[in-house]
């Protein structure tokens, strides 16, 4: 990624300049060098992309399922060939530690796409009802909108489940990493799918996003990113009363209970909070535990922060790399700032640059201990590696604390296997893993409250992208 590189759109099946002169740049957080540019797409650049992904639909749509599956496989093909060069992207595009972006920001990708097929075989795309013959059907041209945190997971997540359900995409991915959607339009290409049904979109929010939300040609918007930025979306969505699916902001809790084994409850929870340099948007930030225990807890804590090495996010034994930018290390280091002016207690980390690492958007990764419930630190969502040990008196207000949040996103409960289940189902959140379960690539992702509506991957995640119509006979 030494060479600085010129992006384009991508436009019914080729690339293209695009209407608008102004480039935007791409900067490697960890060296602040620019690397790559992109266009400041224009509204006119969106409306071509409709009509191209308007004129491909009728056919790509009619496509028999198990063709679109086969696709799909393709693309997951595509990516695990390339997992190496997309991991090395988005290292260089956003700083994710290298090998967190081989495994998960590369790698989970290709496992979702290749989950897809087996949604595909065994989904009822038509079903009887008594008189009535339920079928469904793509709903039409989808506008995904993607963050620059998980640039490649996101992608798949929305483009692999419309592609399958036989719409056309236009996406618009972060201008922060351009490269990486730039890379699975290349993979996409090389699998076959036709000219026209995904169409690739650069530009700012405020301009390319705005397009999509309110465009008359796209049928549904499929948008990730901040909680602010999704209320734009539904605003501008509104007056074409489309489909619009989001997935937001979290404050999720770890709920660590009397009866839990703390070592793991600790390692594990830390390990969700800081995974991606804590830029990951169910990222266990409220550390809940019971008030007796908390000194103990957050020695725990302090012991195993000590192995989360912080530097250059392309060598392998790198933990926390820098955060995406230097208006996100600006915004991180405000909340640390604000935290302990509020009075919370620093027990690892804290304000101040990091040494020897001054040139690049690095912050110390934080814990805060004996932190109020309704703190800013403990409300906000950073989006950086800070932890808020928050304590409790008994069980009722460690639920009451995890539900004391405009956002439901994620969470977890570590305890007794019955005694952790029971809290589990009241939590007001979309997801919760009890002690430690394994990430299940075909359950629903997705928020209550205002972490968002809708929900991906699976079925679920199929779904979102179908209409159903009921034919009475």
């Amino acid at each position: 990624m030494s060479e600085q590189r010129a992006v384009r759109h991508w436009i019914d099946g080729a690339e293209v300049a695009g209407e608008g002169r102004e480039r935007i740049e791409v900067v490697n957080p960890a060296t602040a060098t620019v690397i790559a540019d992109a266009p400041a797409g224009t509204a006119a650049d969106v409306d071509r992309a409709v009509t191209a992904a308007q004129r491909a639909f009728p056919e790509w749509s009619a496509v028999p399922v198990g063709e679109r599956a086969a696709a799909v496989a393709r693309i997951a093909d595509g990516i695990k060939g390339a997992i190496d060069d997309f991991a090395a992207t988005v290292t260089s595009e956003m700083g994710s530690p290298i090998s967190y972006a081989k495994v998960v920001q590369a790698g989970l990708p290709y496992q979702v796409a290749s989950s897809f097929a087996a949604v595909a075989d065994s989904f009822d795309w038509e079903e009887e009802l008594g008189n009535t013959l339920l079928v469904r059907e793509p709903i039409g041209v989808v506008g995904a909108i993607t963050p620059w945190n998980a640039p490649l997971y996101q992608t798949v997540a929305k483009v692999v489940p419309a592609l399958l359900a036989g719409c056309t995409v236009v996406l618009k991915p972060s201008v922060a990493t351009p490269l990486t959607a730039a890379l699975f339009a290349e993979v996409t290409a090389a699998a076959g799918i036709p000219a026209g049904v995904l169409n690739v979109v650069y530009g700012a929010g405020a301009v390319i996003g705005e397009a999509i939300s309110g465009h008359q040609g796209i049928d549904m918007v499929s948008f990730t990113g901040s909680t602010g930025a999704g209320k734009r979306v539904s605003i501008g969505a509104a007056g074409t009363v489309k489909r619009v699916a989001l997935e937001l902001g979290g404050k999720s809790a770890n709920v660590i209970l009397d009866d839990a084994d703390l070592r793991k409850a600790v390692d594990l929870g830390l390990e969700y909070a800081w995974m991606n340099s804590g830029q990951t948007c169910a990222a266990w930030t409220r550390m809940l535990v019971p008030a007796s225990r908390h000194d103990e807890i957050v020695e725990l804590a302090v012991a195993a922060a000590g192995s989360y090495g912080v530097g250059d996010p392309t060598e392998p034994a790198t933990r926390i790399g820098p955060m995406s930018s230097a208006a996100q290390q600006r915004r991180v280091s405000g909340y640390i700032e604000r935290g302990i002016a509020d009075g919370a207690t620093v027990a690892f980390g804290g304000a101040g640059p990091v040494e020897g690492l001054e040139r690049g958007a690095y912050v110390r990764p934080t814990i805060f201990a004996d932190v109020t419930p309704d703190a800013v630190i403990a409300q906000e969502e950073i989006f950086g590696p800070v932890l808020s040990v928050i304590p409790y008196a008994d069980e009722e207000e460690a639920v009451a604390i995890a539900n004391n949040s405009v956002y439901g996103l994620g969470g977890s409960v570590f305890g007794e296997p019955n005694h952790a289940l029971a809290v589990a189902k009241r939590m007001r959140t979309g997801q919760v893993i009890v002690n430690g379960g394994e990430f299940n690539l075909t359950a629903p992702f997705g928020g209550y409250k205002q972490s968002g509506n809708g929900r991906e991957l699976g079925r679920f995640g199929l779904e979102e992208f179908l209409e159903v119509k009921a034919i009475h006979r």
